[in-house]
C-alpha cells in the first residue's frame, strides 16, 4: 500500500544499496563529513561501498547478546545503514527501535536492509510516511526464492526515491531487464505462495535449531533463512572443512569475533538431515 513514487527497482538489492552510499551518505571530500555507521559484524558489502565512494565509516560493536544496539548508534553521523535481520547473526529487532533512531537522526538517512524480512521479523514499511528519512531496502533473492533474478528494491519518501533514481540516471537509467521486470511482478501477484514456502523454511531452520541445541552447541536465535551456529568441540574453521569434505557448502567468516562460527543457510528436510547426520559424526 505505497504510491509508484515510493519505490525504486534496481538489478538486485546490492545495487540499491550501492546507489544509497553514492546518494546519501558524504564523502570524505566534503569539509567535516561525518561517518557512516553501521555494525562490525554484519554483511560485508558495506565496507566495500563505503570505500569506493570514499564515504568516511565507523563500525559499531554488535552487544553481548550479538545483537544491534540503537542506543549505540544515537551519536552525530553522516547516516545509519543496517540489515533487520542482521546478517550473519539472523537476529531481529523490534520495528519501534528502529523508529525511535529514524527519528533522532531526523537529519540523517537510515537505510535498513531488509533482505531476510520473510522469515520471522516485522518490516518497517509501513513507518517510511513519519519517518522520511527512512529506506527500507528489500529483494526478490530470499523472501521469493529468486536469487538468479537479480531485482531489489527501495521504498521512502518522493524525496530519498528521487535521489536514488539522479544516481541510477549518471550511470544506466535502464538496470531492470524487461524479463526480470515480468517474473518479478508475477511473484509480487503471488505472496500467499511465497509465505507457505518461507512458512516451510522457518518450520524446518526451527527443527534444525533444537538439533544442534540439543547436541550442545550454540545457536543464535535466527529471522533469517539460516542460523548461525558455534560446535561446542571444534573451531568453525574444522566444521567447514569437515562439512565440505562431505559435500556440504555453508560459510565460514575469518573474523575474529565470529571465527568460531559457521552460517549455515535452510535447505530442504533431506538437506538438513544430512548435516545433521555429520555434524553429530563430528
Amino acid at each position: 500500500n505505497v504510491k509508484i513514487e515510493n519505490v525504486f527497482a534496481g538489478n538486485g538489492s546490492d545495487e540499491v544499496l550501492a546507489f544509497a552510499f553514492a546518494a546519501f551518505f558524504e564523502s570524505t571530500t566534503t569539509q567535516g563529513a561525518l561517518p557512516v555507521l553501521f555494525p562490525d559484524i554484519t554483511y560485508s558489502f558495506y565496507p566495500v561501498w563505503a570505500n569506493l565512494f570514499s564515504v568516511p565509516h565507523k563500525e559499531i560493536p554488535l552487544d553481548a547478546a550479538w545483537t544491534i544496539n540503537v542506543d549505540d548508534y544515537k551519536i552525530p553521523c553522516g547516516g545509519i545503514v543496517f540489515p533487520n535481520p542482521n546478517a550473519p547473526t539472523g537476529i531481529a529487532i523490534s520495528t519501534k527501535k528502529i523508529t525511535t533512531l529514524a527519528a533522532i537522526i531526523k537529519d540523517k538517512v537510515l537505510v535498513v536492509d531488509e533482505a531476510y524480512s520473510g522469515f520471522g521479523s516485522e518490516s518497517v514499511v509501513p513507518y517510511i510516511k513519519e519517518n522520511p528519512n527512512l529506506l527500507v531496502v528489500q529483494t526478490l533473492s530470499k523472501n521469493s526464492s529468486l536469487a538468479g533474478l537479480r531485482l531489489g528494491y527501495a521504498i521512502g519518501s518522493t524525496e530519498l526515491i528521487e535521489g536514488l533514481c539522479r544516481v541510477r540516471d549518471s550511470f544506466n537509467s535502464y538496470t531492470v531487464d524487461l524479463i526480470a521486470q515480468t517474473a518479478a511482478t508475477a511473484a509480487l501477484r503471488s505472496l500467499e505462495y511465497y509465505k507457505n514456502i518461507n512458512k516451510k523454511i522457518i518450520e524446518t531452520r526451527t527443527r534444525l535449531i533444537n538439533a544442534l541445541t540439543a547436541m550442545g552447541w550454540t545457536v543464535l536465535p535466527s529471522c533469517s533463512n539460516f542460523v548461525f551456529v558455534k560446535p561446542n568441540n571444534i573451531s568453525g574453521e574444522l566444521l567447514f572443512n569437515k562439512l565440505k569434505n562431505n559435500n556440504i557448502l555453508v560459510r565460514h567468516f575469518n573474523k575474529e569475533k565470529i571465527k568460531d562460527f559457521v552460517r549455515v543457510s535452510i535447505g530442504t528436510d533431506s538437506d538438513i538431515d544430512n548435516l545433521l547426520k555429520v555434524c553429530k559424526e563430528v
